[in-house]
């Protein structure tokens, strides 16, 4: 599969673990080597995965920043690889704006750059914000990649 410029969410889905009402994100944006940049607006859904009764809370923002990173590890993949499947192992110096994301206004814009990584471990540093540049919540990622779970049975 190539790596396209710009995807929709079916594109986004065919990319990511996550699917269903689990993938959060609308829009590829722009992505290169280091970084990606996606929207979304499903924050906005009243029947939000993530939502709870007091709505779709501000870490919730860790998420959206998550599936930002597995679509770039998908995006990065050389041509005809599947890519290393990748665990979210920890999340440092998360900074989080406001206490919800569902009165957010507008769409929802998602960012993650790579800082350091290699086959088995990458960090990236994120930030979630809406279409005026108001930072909503940001922090540091690590994803741990090709570890394997252990058998339940």
């Amino acid at each position: 599969m190539s790596a396209p410029a710009t995807l929709g969410r079916e594109g986004i889905a065919q990319r990511i673990p996550h699917q269903g009402r689990m993938c959060l994100l609308d829009r590829l944006e722009a992505w290169d080597a280091e970084s990606i940049r996606c929207s979304s607006g499903t924050h906005h859904e009243a029947d939000h995965p993530l939502r709870s009764t007091s709505g779709l809370l501000a870490p919730a923002a860790i998420e959206y920043a998550a599936q930002a990173m597995a679509l770039h590890g998908a995006l990065v993949a050389p041509p005809g690889v599947r890519p290393a499947p990748g665990y979210l192992a920890s999340v440092r110096g998360v900074r989080l704006h406001r206490a919800r994301l569902d009165d957010v206004a507008s769409r929802l814009v998602v960012q993650a750059q790579r800082l350091a990584g290699d086959d088995t471990q990458i960090l990236y540093r994120f930030t979630v914000a809406d279409e005026a540049g108001a930072v909503l919540a940001e922090g540091r990622a690590t994803v741990v990649l090709n570890t394997p779970l252990p058998d339940p049975s």
